[in-house]
Formats: C-alpha cells, sequence, structure tokens
C-alpha cells in the first residue's frame, strides 16, 4: 500500500468538492421547488414531464377561452331573446287592438285612434330590430338571418369545434309580407283591415316564438357544452398538476436530507484540505 503525497493535486479534496457541488446544485432545486410550488421550472428540472406539461397547459388554456367563447355566446342570445320577448309582448298589444277596432261599435275616430297606437307600436318594433346590439353587432334586423354568426365552443379548428346560430329578422317588413303594409305598416283603419291585421298579428306572434324556441334551445345547448368543457379543463388540469406540482412533503425530506450531505461535505472538505499539512511535517 502507498501513501500520495502531494502538493499540486489534492485528488480527495477535489472528489470531495465536486460532491459539494452536486449537493449544492440539488439544494437550489429544492429551493425552487418548495419556494414555487412546481415540480418542474424549467425543462432541465424533467425534460419529458416539462413537454407533457406544456401540451396539456395549452389545452387547459384553449379550453377556458372556449367556455369564454361559448359564455359570450349564451350573453348575445340572451340578449336577442330579451328583445324578442319585448316584440312579442308589442305583438300581444298589436292584437288586442285589431281585436278591438275588428268590432263593428267603433266609429271613424275611434279607428283612427287605435290605428295611431297600432302604427306606433310597429315603430317601436323596428327601434327594437334596428337597436339590439351586441358588441356593436345588430342582431335583429337580419344580419345573422342566413349565414348566422359561428361560435368557437372547442379548441381544434373543425367543425365539431364550432356552433353556427342563425338570429332571423324580426322588423315589420319581416314579420309581415309587403302586400299586407300599407306605408310600411298594418293597418286598422277600417272594420276589414281590422280583421286581417288579426290573422296577420296572430302569425307573427306564433313566428316570433318559433324563432324565441331556436334561440333557447341554442342557450341550452351552450350551458351545457361551458358545463362539459369546465369539466374537461378541471381534469386535465389536475392531470398537469400531478406532473408539475411540487410533493411538499417528499421534497422537504430530500432538501433536509441535502443540507445534512451539504454539511457533511464541508467538513470534510476541510479535512481534505489539510492534507498538504502533512507534507511540511516531513519538510522539518
Amino acid at each position: 500500500m502507498s501513501l500520495d503525497f502531494s502538493v499540486n493535486n489534492n485528488a480527495s479534496a477535489a472528489s470531495i468538492l465536486a460532491n459539494l457541488q452536486y449537493v449544492n446544485n440539488e439544494i437550489n432545486t429544492s429551493y425552487q421547488q418548495l419556494s414555487t410550488g412546481n415540480r418542474i421550472n424549467s425543462a432541465a428540472d424533467d425534460p419529458a414531464g416539462y413537454a407533457i406539461s406544456q401540451q396539456m397547459t395549452s389545452q387547459v388554456n384553449a379550453l377556458n377561452q372556449a367556455i369564454q367563447n361559448a359564455q359570450n355566446g349564451i350573453s348575445m342570445l340572451q340578449t336577442a331573446s330579451g328583445a324578442m320577448n319585448q316584440i312579442t309582448s308589442i305583438l300581444q298589444t298589436m292584437n288586442t287592438l285589431a281585436v278591438e277596432a275588428a268590432n263593428g261599435t267603433q266609429n271613424s275616430t275611434d279607428l283612427q285612434n287605435l290605428n295611431q297606437e297600432f302604427v306606433a307600436l310597429q315603430n317601436q318594433i323596428n327601434n327594437i330590430a334596428n337597436q339590439t346590439k351586441f358588441n356593436t353587432m345588430t342582431l335583429l334586423d337580419g344580419t345573422f338571418a342566413t349565414s348566422g354568426i359561428v361560435f368557437q365552443i372547442n379548441t381544434d379548428s373543425t367543425t365539431n369545434s364550432q356552433l353556427t346560430v342563425t338570429i332571423a329578422a324580426v322588423s315589420i317588413g319581416a314579420l309581415f309580407s309587403a302586400s299586407a303594409l300599407s306605408g310600411g305598416y298594418l293597418q286598422i283603419t277600417s272594420q276589414t283591415l281590422a280583421q286581417q291585421a288579426i290573422s296577420l298579428v296572430q302569425a307573427a306572434i306564433t313566428s316570433l316564438s318559433m324563432y324565441q324556441a331556436q334561440v333557447g334551445a341554442v342557450e341550452d345547448q351552450l350551458n351545457y357544452t361551458v358545463s362539459n368543457l369546465q369539466n374537461t379543463a378541471d381534469n386535465l388540469q389536475n392531470a398537469e398538476a400531478t406532473i408539475t406540482n411540487t410533493d411538499m412533503a417528499q421534497a422537504y425530506t430530500q432538501f433536509s436530507q441535502q443540507q445534512v450531505l451539504q454539511q457533511v461535505g464541508l467538513a470534510m472538505l476541510a479535512q481534505a484540505d489539510q492534507q498538504p499539512d502533512a507534507i511540511l511535517k516531513l519538510l522539518q
């Protein structure tokens, strides 16, 4: 057995220093994991886990935005539905006026007064149709009656992730045929016109009820979509958390072990650094 005495190379100290540097790096990693609560703070911590977590994060972010899209769609349809409710209420009043005007007890002055209110109500229908907007987009003037509006309610670019909704026009010109209008309005200035108006207004109420039912059905569909997307996002986020989140108990246990190793390493390094002193004793 030989003893290696050298002042130019202290192999023991170099080996201990290398181990100490490794332990210090592990301690720094533990500091980061414990302080952030994340086991993976960079790709170097777990390359495969980092790649998977980033993909999951992308999906969760997209799902959350799809949820917001669907909720915005619900708000838009609620705006349209609320305006249609107002128009339905107006049509109900118009129906009452038409029935009143159709009675033979009304004189010409009565019919003119009834017709004046009847026309004013139609003006209000047109106002609602032209002024009901969502994010500056007019909803009930026929803009979305044919091509519809497309809601992006999932995370890919396929048609499965899109929902197209049409919103019918509900102005007087859309609710009633042009041949039935005089000066752009239904009139009840005579008993005959009033009797005709009864059928036309009741048909408009039926049509508008169908439009409202269609809008309500889409609202229900979007509500279920939001629930499903939220469930998917929550589950995916939980799965991502199992990859990236720090197991605090395990991390602190490792941290305590690393601190002990660091203290032992420093003590051993101090002992190894004293090895050259033995050579000085040989020279005395």
